[in-house]
């Protein structure tokens, strides 16, 4: 086996991109991950292969493999890594600043229709705050520093997060005028199993909390659908089928119409989450507690 040496000062920023390469696979998914060009990344693990006087990958087409040296070396830069970032969830938790960037990662359609709303309120008590939103609809990982705070329908089981249950949201099924006055609005479940639905992710995942309501529907009642709620949510609009929403979004679309509005509402929660050590910033925590108290209302 080689072996490992280094000469001078030990540089973080190739070790980094050795990381995110061994992670990802490939350089150009570290590169987009570390917003670097590809050439630099390139240069940065082979500048740490010649430091350590090692080969750490085999390319294999457009794929990397690590060597038995990089597995080694792999171990110890990832054990590092978790130290830098615990080091920089203490210092910005010491921060006492109410300025500086706070992302907040929130489903797109919650990133849409209702962050904008408490984020003008934001921008008046705090005018120096950077707000970043990251709008998708997949769980962040708050523990790597892809966001600052959370807003999740299911709470993290990591004992390093901290979760506030900001409230439970209600929602119903919805259709736009124009599906009603082509398809008629339906007054029964059994009457829901002969019009269109429009599915948020894929069609059976609609199914599993869908069918336990007792809603006789089956995967040919999802025709249309998207991982996007925003695209899922325009196509309703446009007249493509029933779509389920949050009442709260709902509400500001007056072209929409809630079927079986006597029906017992569905309901989910909607978590606040952020690192504990994010949680004694100031600007961290003024953004939770105002995101807290708007989303309680």
């Amino acid at each position: 086996m080689q072996k490992c040496m280094i000469q001078g000062d030990f540089n973080w920023s190739n070790a980094r991109a050795f990381l995110t390469a061994a992670e990802t696979g490939t350089f150009s998914a570290a590169a987009r991950q570390l917003n670097l060009t590809q050439p630099t990344l390139g240069r940065q693990v082979a500048a740490l292969e010649a430091e350590l006087g090692v080969m750490l990958f085999e390319r294999l087409g457009r794929r990397l493999a690590l060597t038995d040296a990089g597995r080694d070396v792999l171990e110890h830069i990832r054990t590092m890594g978790e130290a830098a970032d615990r080091v920089g969830l203490i210092a910005q938790g010491r921060s006492q600043a109410i300025e500086g960037l706070v992302r907040i990662t929130a489903s797109d359609m919650m990133s849409a229709h209702i962050l904008p709303i408490v984020l003008k309120q934001m921008r008046q008590r705090a005018p120096k705050l950077e707000i970043d939103i990251v709008a998708t609809n997949d769980i962040r990982d708050l523990m790597r520093r892809e966001a600052d705070i959370a807003i999740r329908h299911v709470r993290p089981d990591q004992p390093e997060l901290i979760a506030r249950l900001a409230r439970e949201e209600t929602g119903h099924f919805y259709a736009a005028q124009s599906y009603i006055a082509a398809r008629g609005q339906p007054t029964t479940f059994a009457e829901m199993a002969t019009h269109d639905f429009i599915s948020f992710g894929g069609a059976r995942e609609m199914l599993v909390h869908l069918q336990p309501l007792g809603i006789p529907l089956e995967p040919e009642n999802f025709p249309l659908g998207s991982r996007s709620g925003v695209v899922a949510w325009e196509l309703a609009r446009q007249g493509l089928g029933i779509a389920t929403m949050s009442d709260r979004i709902a509400a500001a679309f007056p072209d929409m119409v809630q079927i079986l509005p006597d029906m017992e509402p569905l309901t989910f929660p909607v978590w606040l989450v952020t690192h504990r050590e994010l949680h004694t910033s100031r600007r961290i925590r003024l953004v939770f507690d105002m995101l807290a108290d708007y989303l309680s209302q």
